[in-house]
């Protein structure tokens, strides 16, 4: 899976970037759990998860922050 793309995340309303902050979690969680039993063959996911969720969660902050 590749990166999420600004304009996709700004194209989101508050609650699909909600639902997709929550479903990376869960995917990073299970990705955790593959890596410490060893069974984590792309790597590079966690990382991706990871600024996948920061990038979701910054754009939503600045888009509270037009609003007001």
């Amino acid at each position: 899976m590749a990166p999420m793309k600004v304009e996709d995340i700004r194209a989101m309303s508050d609650d699909q970037r909600e639902d997709a902050v929550l479903n990376l979690k869960k995917e990073r969680f299970n990705l955790r759990f593959q890596r410490a039993t060893g069974q984590l063959e792309n790597t590079s996911r966690l990382r991706e998860a990871r600024r996948d969720i920061a990038r979701i969660k910054t754009i939503a902050a600045q888009v509270r922050a037009k609003k007001k």
